[in-house]
């Protein structure tokens, strides 16, 4: 009886599956850049207008 380590398919499904993890947690690292990136372009926005005005009417007939 041969055994062979590469013909084994126990052994090819678990490399694969530690592929696939590899793959998914490179992809939470991209998701967790791009977040981090929207957060931080989106506390350069001003949080009050220039005009002070704007806001203090609001029309309540539809």
């Amino acid at each position: 009886m041969e055994i062979q380590g590469g013909n084994n398919p126990g052994t090819a499904g678990a490399s694969l599956e530690v592929e696939a993890l590899k793959l998914a947690k490179s992809n939470q690292e991209i998701e967790g850049q791009a977040t981090l990136q929207l957060l931080e372009s989106a506390s350069d926005v001003p949080k009050v207008s220039s005009d002070p005005a704007i806001g203090q009417n609001v029309n309540t007939f539809a």
